[in-house]
C-alpha cells in the first residue's frame, strides 16, 4: 500500500503552487463592464440602435486623419520621449492657455489616452491602504482605478432633484477629511451631466487644502458645455488654482476632436510630478505613438473649425432627444449641461442592467444600464446622444415608446 504521507505533501504543494500563481484579490474583485456586456447582446445585430458607448459615430475629421498618415508616410514609427513630443505638449499649453490661466509646456505629460492619464495618476499618487473618496455615479474605471492599486474608495454620491444631478457640498466636505489621500471628480460628469459651478469648485479646493487632500480632476467633458460662457468651456479647477496646488487635471482628444479611437490624452501636473509621471509613462506605455501626436498637434490648430462645430451639434442632440424622452409617460429626464448623455429614469423598472439588455434584444435599442456607474444609478439608463444623424434619436425614442407600450398592454 502506499504511503499517504508523500502524496498529501504533494497535495499541498501544488495548492502552494497554484496560490502563488493566482491572481490578486483586487483584479477578481473588479466587475465586468456591464455596459460591453449589455453592447454583446447586440453583437451581429444590424438592426440595432447603439447608444450605449460614450463615442459620436462621426469619425475624425479629415485634416486630422491626414495628419496621421503623413506622419506615417515619413517614416515616424519610432519611440518618442516620454512625456510627449515638444511641438504637442507646447500645442497643449497654448490651448489650455487660451482658456484657462497660463500654463506652461512644462507642466504638460502627453498620455495614451484619457484612461491612461487616470490612471498614471492614481499610480502617482495613492498606495495600497489609501483612502480615495470620489463623486459618483461617474464612469467606472474612475473608481475602479484606485481599487486596482489597493486603496479604499468610499463615494458621495449626486443627489437627483427632478433628473438633475445636484452635489451635495456639505456631505462631501464631510467625507473628505485629513485621513484622504485623493478626491476624484469628473464634470461635466458622465453620466450625469452634472457640471460644477465655480463656487462649488472654489470650496472644494479650500477645503482640500485645508485637509491636504489632491484633487484628480477628470475634465475631458469641459469643451461639450451647452451654457454660455466666456471661454467656451464649462468651470475648470485650473481657472482658481495655483500651479503648486494639489491638483491633477485630465483631458482627451476623444470627444471634442473626434479622436476616440486614437487613444490620446493629456494631463497637467503641478510642477513636483512631472519627473515622475514621465517615469511612470515609461513603464506603462514608454510614449504614445509619434503619429497620434502629429494628429493631435493638427487638431489643436484647427480647433476653431472643429470643436465648435461639434458642441453645436451635440446641442442640437440633446435638444432633440431630452423633449423626446420627457414627453414619454414614466420617464423622469433633465436636459444635461454638458457632456454627450441624457441620463432618465424609467419608472417601474428598477434593474437598470436587465432593462437595458431587453431593449437590445425586444426593442433593438442600445443603452446603458445606469448601474454600470455606481448603485445609485439603479433605475437609470444613459443615452449617449452624440449621432451625427439625430434622426436616429427620434428613431430610438420611438422604439422605447413602442416597448413600453408592449409592456403594459
Amino acid at each position: 500500500m502506499q504511503d499517504e504521507a508523500p502524496l498529501k505533501a504533494r497535495s499541498e504543494d501544488t495548492t502552494t503552487t497554484k496560490e502563488k500563481h493566482s491572481m490578486r484579490q483586487a483584479i477578481h474583485n473588479l466587475e465586468a463592464s456591464k455596459i460591453r456586456e449589455v453592447a454583446n447582446a447586440g453583437l451581429g445585430r444590424s438592426d440595432v440602435l447603439a447608444f450605449w458607448f460614450g463615442e459620436s459615430d462621426e469619425v475624425t475629421p479629415e485634416v486630422i486623419r491626414q495628419a496621421a498618415i503623413d506622419s506615417l508616410q515619413r517614416g515616424e514609427t519610432f519611440y518618442a520621449h516620454n512625456l510627449g513630443l515638444p511641438e504637442l505638449r507646447a500645442a497643449i499649453a497654448r490651448y489650455t492657455s487660451s482658456l484657462h490661466p497660463a500654463v506652461d509646456a512644462s507642466r504638460i505629460a502627453v498620455t495614451s489616452g484619457g484612461v491612461s492619464a487616470l490612471m498614471l495618476a492614481v499610480q502617482a499618487l495613492v498606495d495600497a491602504g489609501d483612502e480615495v473618496v470620489a463623486v459618483t455615479p461617474v464612469w467606472p474605471n474612475l473608481t475602479a482605478q484606485p481599487a486596482i492599486l489597493g486603496a479604499t474608495v468610499r463615494t458621495v454620491p449626486l443627489v437627483p432633484v427632478q433628473g438633475e444631478w445636484t452635489l451635495d457640498l456639505q456631505a462631501l466636505r464631510a467625507a473628505v477629511t485629513s485621513t484622504t489621500k485623493l478626491l476624484i471628480v469628473n464634470a461635466p460628469n458622465n453620466p450625469t451631466g452634472w457640471t460644477m459651478t465655480r463656487e462649488e469648485q472654489q470650496a472644494v479646493l479650500d477645503h482640500c487644502r485645508e485637509t491636504g487632500t489632491w484633487i484628480l480632476a477628470d475634465e475631458v467633458y469641459e469643451r461639450l458645455y451647452f451654457e454660455p460662457t466666456a471661454n467656451g468651456c464649462a468651470p475648470s479647477f485650473l481657472d482658481i488654482a495655483r500651479p503648486d496646488d494639489r491638483l491633477v487635471v485630465t483631458h482627451s482628444f476623444s470627444k471634442s476632436f473626434l479622436m476616440t479611437g486614437w487613444r490620446l490624452g493629456w494631463l497637467v501636473l503641478p510642477p513636483a510630478l512631472v519627473e515622475g509621471i514621465g517615469k511612470l509613462i515609461e513603464f506603462n506605455t514608454s510614449c504614445a505613438s509619434v503619429f497620434t501626436q502629429r494628429a493631435g498637434v493638427v487638431a489643436i490648430e484647427h480647433t476653431a473649425e472643429i470643436t465648435p462645430r461639434v458642441v453645436a451639434h451635440l446641442k442640437h442632440c440633446r435638444d432633440t432627444l431630452v423633449p423626446l424622452l420627457a414627453a414619454v409617460p414614466g420617464v423622469q429626464v433633465a436636459p444635461a449641461k454638458g457632456g454627450m448623455y441624457a441620463f432618465f429614469r424609467l419608472e417601474g423598472f428598477d434593474d437598470s442592467f436587465e432593462v437595458a439588455k431587453r431593449l437590445v434584444v425586444e426593442a433593438g435599442l442600445g443603452l446603458a444600464p445606469g448601474n454600470a456607474f455606481a448603485p445609485e444609478g439603479q433605475g437609470w439608463l444613459r443615452w449617449c446622444f452624440a449621432s451625427k444623424d439625430p434622426q436616429r434619436l427620434v428613431q430610438g425614442v420611438e422604439r422605447l415608446r413602442g416597448w413600453l407600450a408592449k409592456q403594459q398592454g
